[in-house]
């Protein structure tokens, strides 16, 4: 398991707990090729579209990098579907192309209903920037959904989306929305925020070997190693020591032992209880659970080895310590904590 991996959220928890958008949680790119044409030349056809799973990344994730799209997942058997789908296709026509509308039969996509968690219909979730924002479910009054759809016209209008305009290509901000998908647990997103800020960056920069890390990170994260090292591959060997580098290096390393076996780490808990004087034992203790994922407990067991003996096997707790670090970053908690320890064990 890697460092930092969660469950997937559900995509409408947000909204359902907060209410309302968050606009300035993402930026955007010009995605103009994916829909044909800009949004306020749009036909009515191009307003209002059924999807696929095959093809919601391009009518939806990829899309509203442009212009917010309002996804309908409805059902024919479903009376209040029929009842807001036309509402729905009403109101988004009406506002001539500033938001469009994708519709999903679910009983033709349940792998997409099941991904996306949709548990009743209707249920509409609106998307900026590659991401669900709002959301809601049941047939509301047209009064309601026109609100709906004002705000996240609204959101997507204060990040630089709708109207016609082209956001700018913001190498630093579409690393950011990199950086907030994998928060998120979504790999693909990031990914495609990542390499989007590759192609904006100047070539060879320093902004673009990190677009490229941040790429390998979002595959690496994704199950994908082999595509992890491609990524790397795109870095110029003159930058392939900078930071973001290393820090994926540093999780390939990592996740190297995640074949463990499960009784690994009971065995060498159960070693280092019955030797809690021996600095080899937590060693062996904080790799298992570095194999594990739990670089939280691995950290505390090479701590502890650190302060048995900090010359144990030339330093070798230390060097696996500073591993960790490297992998998970220095703006990670644990990490902060872990160095501040590390400090006092060795210049006390």
């Amino acid at each position: 398991m890697l460092p930092h991996q969660r469950t997937a959220p559900d995509p409408l928890a947000r909204s359902r707990r907060d209410g309302h958008l968050d606009p300035k949680r993402r930026k955007t790119i010009p995605m103009t090729d994916i829909i044909g044409g800009t949004p306020e030349g749009g036909t009515q056809a191009q307003l209002v579209k059924d999807a696929t799973i095959e093809t919601f990344q391009a009518d939806v994730l990829q899309a509203s990098l442009e212009v917010p799209v309002v996804v309908d997942f409805w059902a024919s058997w479903c009376g209040p579907c029929r009842t807001l789908g036309p509402i729905l296709e009403k109101q988004v026509q009406a506002r001539g192309g500033k938001v469009l509308m994708v519709k999903v039969d679910t009983d033709k996509n349940q792998m997409l209903a099941q991904q996306l968690r949709i548990q009743s219909l209707p249920t509409v979730m609106g998307f900026i920037g590659g991401q669900p924002v709002d959301g809601f479910q049941g047939a509301l009054p047209e009064s309601q959904v026109s609100q709906f759809l004002d705000r996240l016209i609204d959101a997507a209008a204060q990040a630089g989306l709708g109207g016609g305009k082209s956001p700018a290509h913001d190498p630093k901000a579409l690393a950011e929305m990199g950086e907030k998908a994998l928060e998120e647990n979504d790999f693909a997103t990031a990914l495609q925020a990542f390499g989007a800020s590759a192609e904006a960056s100047e070539t060879g920069s320093d902004g673009q070997v990190t677009a490229f890390a941040g790429m390998a990170r979002a595959a690496l994260l994704g199950g994908s190693p082999e595509q992890a090292e491609q990524f790397l591959g795109m870095v110029p060997e003159a930058k392939r020591d900078l930071a973001p580098v290393a820090q994926v290096r540093a999780m390939m390393e990592l996740s190297g032992g995640s074949d463990v076996p499960p009784e690994a780490v009971e065995n060498a808990l159960k070693a280092a209880e019955a030797s809690p004087q021996d600095p080899e034992a937590h060693f062996v203790l904080g790799e298992a659970l570095a194999d594990a994922g739990d670089t939280e407990g691995a950290m505390a067991s090479l701590l502890r080895s650190i302060e048995l003996d900090r010359e144990w096997r030339e330093g070798a707790a230390r060097e696996k310590l500073l591993k960790i670090f490297e992998a998970l970053g220095p703006a990670d908690a644990g990490v902060k904590s872990a160095r501040r320890k590390l400090s006092s064990l060795l210049f006390a």
